[in-house]
């Protein structure tokens, strides 16, 4: 059997019409709504092509403007009349909203990609149009296809069966069906109330928790997880999977950490260990080079190389605290890191999440070596934002794409059958984010 593929197409036309303003068109714009007072309703449509194999899933993506949050994300149908036109549509002259209901949303939430599950209209290859409505005065708001990164997606595998998943429910965000890792580092700080913000993120995110190293300060003593970090973050331990930073060594053999997280985090004197997600392995590891050697040869390159090599999964995600690469002022790029970075590209990795630096950073997928690789290259991301004090940025480095360093957040990682979805969620009243959609290598 042929292996899934997944191709993502964006609209060739959306808009919305208005009941009170029956004549105006609203194709330009750079949002579509739904919402019941006044009546509007919004039209969708995609061109398929250049599909070789028969479809297997396909879902459509829509991102909340940031300030476009609503108790009812509408009901979401298939047309059949896929002939209207984004510039010329009106509310007078309309097309019907005439197919099968393929999900509704409940609540959505600011700056949040949520998806419908539209595997029954979409067939192969040819132009489809979806239409959207609302019973609710309280109305939601999408980005349009003119806001370009979070334009509306209609992501088609073709191939073997990927991953199942559910039909769509009125949950926030609505599952996927494939699992999610979320988190950050830099974590918790009883003089800060990041940390809290950022727990708050977790409550309403389904998935395995990564504590991207130092988790409790200032020195991850016992004290410092009972009364700093056991408050907030300590609500998802159950789901937790850490790594260590170089706080938790500030106590001896990061003894506070290994007590507190248990078997969780990987054997004492070690803090590497991997574990699988649906169709991805996931690799922890310790990036306290000085203290558990990270060089070529070493115990745990050793380990990691073999770990890889028996690894039968399609997709890899790794994660630890000192990033390979950062723009940020504290703490500049970190050669002793290259190893794990090395091994990691050698078996075809994805992505390589860090912290260390108190900010968000996203780089194109590179080699060990700092240079572009967008074959075969990893995309690591800083995400230091988990809830101490914030810092900035120093020299801007090499294919660094985006960076922030005034908003607390959480990096979610959802984890297709064949590639990944990444999003900066925002504490709440921030407004930026970031996301996109990668395939695995």
């Amino acid at each position: 059997m042929a292996s899934a593929a997944s191709t993502t197409f964006t609209p060739v036309a959306d808009t919305y019409v208005q009941d009170s303003t029956p004549s105006t068109n609203y194709g330009a714009s750079t949002q579509f709504t739904v919402d019941n007072s006044p009546v509007r309703q919004s039209f969708l449509k995609f061109t398929v092509s250049n599909l070789t194999e028969s479809v297997t899933s396909a879902k459509l993506r829509i991102h909340v403007t940031s300030s476009g949050n609503s108790s009812n994300g509408g009901t979401w149908k298939s047309m059949t009349d896929t002939t209207w036109s984004e510039t010329g549509v009106t509310w007078d002259n309309k097309p019907a909203i005439d197919g099968a209901t393929l999900g509704t949303l409940g609540s959505v939430a600011n700056s949040t990609w949520y998806e419908i599950d539209v595997t029954s209209a979409v067939t192969g290859n040819g132009t489809f149009s979806f239409g959207g409505t609302s019973t609710s005065s309280n109305g939601a708001y999408y980005n349009s296809r003119e806001t370009g990164a979070n334009a509306p997606q209609l992501v088609i595998t073709t191939g073997s069966d990927p991953s199942p998943s559910p039909t769509p429910t009125t949950s926030s965000p609505p599952p996927s069906g494939d699992p999610v890792l979320v988190g950050a580092g830099d974590i918790a700080n009883c003089g800060t109330a990041g940390d809290e913000a950022t727990a708050n993120l977790l409550d309403g995110i389904t998935g395995t928790v990564m504590a991207v190293g130092d988790t409790a300060y200032p020195d991850g003593r016992d004290s410092d997880y009972t009364n700093c970090y056991h408050p907030s973050w300590g609500r998802h331990k159950a789901r937790t999977r850490p790594a260590t930073g170089n706080h938790e060594y500030h106590t001896t053999g990061a003894a506070g950490y290994f007590n507190y997280y248990g078997a969780s985090a990987g054997e004492p004197g070690k803090g590497y260990y991997s574990f699988d997600l649906g169709n991805w392995h996931v690799v922890a590891l310790n990036s306290n080079c000085s203290i558990v050697s990270c060089s070529a040869g070493s115990t745990q390159e050793q380990w990691l190389r073999n770990d890889l090599a028996t690894n039968t999964k399609p997709c890899t995600v790794a994660y630890w605290h000192h990033p390979r690469y950062t723009s940020g002022s504290s703490h500049g790029p970190n050669t002793a890191v290259k190893p794990l970075y090395q091994a990691l590209y050698d078996h075809n990795a994805e992505v390589i999440v860090t912290g260390h630096n108190h900010n968000y950073e996203r780089f194109a997928p590179m080699d060990a070596n700092g240079a572009l690789d967008t074959t075969r290259g990893i995309r690591q991301f800083v995400a230091g934002m988990g809830g101490t004090s914030l810092g900035g940025f120093g020299t801007i480095q090499p294919n660094s794409e985006i960076r922030n360093s005034s908003t607390w957040g959480v990096l979610k990682l959802t984890l297709h059958a064949n590639s990944y979805d990444w999003q900066f969620v925002p504490e709440a009243g921030k407004t930026f984010t970031d996301s996109g959609t990668t395939a695995c290598h």
